[in-house]
């Protein structure tokens, strides 16, 4: 895993938290190459946790896209009034667990 820098998050906007490397298409779906950006650790395992690597690398491969999902939207309005150091629990959606099955 990667190391974990201190900075604004590109997703949320918070600042002086701990970031690390997202993907905008997932290495999985061969983004090895592809653009990233730092996101913090809540925005990062939200993201996830609501979409698969195949959702993301279809349609939420900017950081625009990204805040502009009805998904996120709210959870990006909620994490923005957090303090720096929350992480939050996260779990996966109900539609990610039956993608799973």
């Amino acid at each position: 895993m990667l190391k974990a820098t201190v900075g604004t998050c590109e997703l949320c906007g918070r600042q002086d938290v701990k970031r690390t490397i997202h993907h905008l298409v997932p290495k999985e779906e061969g983004g090895v190459l592809e653009p990233t950006s730092f996101l913090c650790i809540p925005c990062h395992k939200q993201i996830h946790a609501l979409y698969t690597n195949q959702e993301i690398a279809l349609r939420l491969t900017t950081v625009e896209s990204l805040q502009q999902d009805p998904k996120l939207q709210s959870f990006i309005k909620w994490i923005r009034k957090q303090h720096s150091s929350t992480i939050p629990k996260t779990t996966k959606s109900n539609a990610k667990r039956q993608k799973g099955k």
